[in-house]
């Protein structure tokens, strides 16, 4: 047979190559071999009719969590489900990502940052630039892309940041900042340090909707500082979600919440930033306790929800309805002079966390005349996949990989997803398994032991340590 699948009827739209038209796509070997008209079913061990159905490259998530620690087991179904096909988890660890990849994976390519938390990976919030090379190299070498700092939640100081920074930058790696130190919070002030602290180096700065929540000024007056400050600094690449709901640890200890971003939602709420002041807030309905039921996750409160928080010794995740929908449209749809979007991607900060909607309430905004098609496919694959030097992905041409995302626009949800070339999802139900692993090369020997196979990027020629070009 010619093809291994068959895409036919569908309308392509691949900003990257420049179509927009009714073409098939027949795909084979886990590569898109030939777009375009009439394509004959018969030479396709498997065809689709998908007349009516829109063709995209595959999503790719820039921020998700599928670890033990955050998200859990059912991330990769319920992304699945929700038509992403590559995704990087923000946060690790290393291991658990991969193991549960590998026990619980659905065919999706998977990257991963691994974090930087005072007394976890390094002994304390100060840690010397020669402890953060050392991290840097350890988990590269277990697969990571880099490392992550979890400044909003378990904050360093300021120069230990700094060096955190710097030192990814000095060895090529990625790092990503969840803005926030010793001296600022998770809020505009923690941003604009993010950005200072920085200097000139590269940096990932996480969910940027997060820092505009109109805690220090009105919600559009802080919008509109990061957008600014985003346009001068283009070193900084940014996603942001367009979820209500964020998604933080729920867990406690000596009577208090241990993440200060848990703590300051409680707060917000009108609690008590204690244990006991987070009872109430579940029982309440502010505090929304992500549970597994039905093989996916979902949100409890009151009574259920206190019990399987306290079943689990509070262990796990929350979320609370803090995100303004005036900044998330406005981040999601903010352009620069030259046309290309001042926040690079679309992301969810979701996987295990009850919120992976990039094509739901992306489509939404294309329906609301936020941004275009082609414009919700630039932030939701073909950016991304060049920020991370997926040079293959975020494409369709004969030749890139057989990543590809069908969506009902009418109805904003995706219809079926195909990675490597192999069916992922279709109409909800996810047959894809295991998962093929983003890593560097210093990484391969790491992946390819553990029985998967690696796609190796060289991020010193990725978008993330170039200047920016085409939109990116």
């Amino acid at each position: 047979m010619k093809y291994d699948l068959l895409l036919k009827g569908g309308r392509l739209v691949d900003p990257k190559n420049g179509v927009d038209k009714l073409l098939d796509i027949g795909i084979k070997g886990g590569k898109v071999e030939d777009v375009g008209e009439d394509l004959d079913p018969s030479c396709a061990m498997e065809y689709f009719d998908i007349q009516g159905l829109v063709v995209i490259p595959g999503v790719i998530d820039m921020h998700v969590h599928v670890s033990e620690w955050i998200g859990g087991r059912l991330g990769h179904k319920m992304m699945a489900q929700a038509g992403v096909t590559t995704a990087v988890d923000l946060s690790g660890p290393i291991d658990g990502v991969l193991a549960i990849a590998k026990d619980y994976g659905a065919g999706l390519n998977i990257a991963c940052l691994h974090y930087v938390r005072p007394g976890h990976t390094v002994s304390s919030d100060n840690p010397s630039m020669e402890e953060l090379m050392q991290l840097i190299n350890k988990v590269m070498e277990k697969g990571a892309l880099g490392y992550k700092i979890l400044g909003g939640h378990y904050p360093l100081t300021p120069e230990a940041t700094a060096r955190a920074i710097e030192a990814a930058n000095k060895q090529r790696a990625y790092v990503a900042f969840h803005a926030g130190t010793k001296a600022h919070g998770s809020n505009i002030d923690g941003f604009i340090e993010a950005v200072e602290l920085a200097g000139k180096n590269r940096l990932h700065l996480a969910h940027i909707n997060s820092y505009c929540r109109g805690q220090i000024m009105p919600t559009l007056e802080e919008t509109q500082k990061a957008i600014d400050l985003l346009e001068a600094h283009k070193n900084i690449i940014t996603e942001s979600y367009l979820s209500p709901l964020n998604g933080t640890s729920s867990q406690c200890s000596g009577g208090v919440p241990e993440s200060a971003v848990t703590r300051k939602c409680l707060e917000v709420g009108g609690f008590e930033p204690t244990e006991k002041g987070f009872e109430e807030a579940i029982r309440a309905g502010w505090a929304l306790i992500n549970a597994e039921r039905g093989g996916v996750n979902i949100l409890l409160s009151g009574e259920e929800g206190v019990n399987y928080w306290r079943e689990r010794n509070t262990l796990g995740t929350v979320s609370f309805r803090v995100n303004p929908g005036e900044s998330r449209y406005v981040l999601a749809t903010a352009k620069r002079r030259d046309t290309s979007f001042v926040v690079d991607a679309i992301s969810t900060d979701g996987g295990g966390i009850p919120r992976n909607a990039i094509v739901e309430l992306g489509l939404g905004l294309v329906h609301w005349g936020g941004m275009t098609l082609a414009e919700f496919v630039q932030k939701a694959s073909v950016n991304p996949a060049a920020i991370l030097g997926l040079s293959t992905k975020g494409h369709l041409a004969p030749g890139a990989d057989a990543d590809v995302t069908v969506v009902d626009l009418e109805c904003c949800k995706p219809y079926l997803a195909i990675a490597s070339g192999k069916l992922i999802m279709y109409r909800g139900a996810v047959v894809g398994r295991s998962a093929v692993i983003i890593t560097t090369e210093k990484g391969r020997t790491a992946v390819e032991s553990l029985g998967f196979q690696p796609y190796i990027v060289d991020l010193e020629q990725s978008g993330f340590y170039k200047m920016r070009v085409g939109g990116c």
